[in-house]
């Protein structure tokens, strides 16, 4: 893989960038502070705009490494404030292998958004990155997520049963994946 870090990325109604400091209060209104928004995620609702900020300043910090590759969602028509947010959640570096991950303002659910901020990301770590595969899981109870990454050509590979946990306890976990050969 060649890292170029974390770059701007522009779909037809997004901006993916870069978080900035300022994001912390947008991100704590829309989507980090919501138990909806969080119930299939591994980290908890926020109970303070502090621990946002906190959140967002590590986030900023870490573009210093370019092999950190994470994403504010901002819809073009809403100016500059973010409305989710998706990232490479781990990385394997042997077999050129990524693992995203991603949620979104519960305003926004059932648009399309994250599916295409999914594919603007994808389509960026196969064409820049040399990412050979993509992956990513969710929660059988969450098939939401799952359309999302159907909706992006990825191949579903299997569940694993009470492999992962989340905000509901263990949990089975379904992959989905797509190669670059697969594109």
């Amino acid at each position: 893989m060649k890292h170029c870090a974390t770059q701007r990325l522009e779909t037809d109604r997004l901006i993916l960038r870069r978080y900035v400091s300022e994001d912390a209060a947008a991100m704590y209104k829309n989507w980090a502070s919501d138990k909806e928004v969080t119930k299939y995620l591994m980290w908890p609702a926020h109970s303070s705009k502090e621990i946002s900020q906190r959140v967002t300043d590590n986030w900023v910090k870490q573009y210093s490494d370019d092999s950190f590759y994470h994403w504010a969602i901002v819809l073009k028509e809403n100016g500059n404030e973010p409305i989710g947010d998706i990232a490479v959640v781990h990385m394997d570096e042997k077999v050129s292998s990524v693992h995203i991950g991603y949620c979104l303002s519960k305003a926004w659910w059932h648009q399309g958004i994250t599916s295409e901020a999914l594919k603007a990301v994808m389509d960026f770590l196969f064409d820049e990155v040399g990412v050979n595969r993509i992956e990513s899981r969710h929660d059988p109870r969450n098939p939401n997520s799952g359309k999302v990454m159907q909706k992006c050509s990825m191949k579903y590979e299997g569940t694993l049963r009470s492999s992962d946990w989340n905000n509901q306890g263990i949990c089975d976990a379904c992959y989905y994946a797509l190669l670059k050969s697969e594109r």
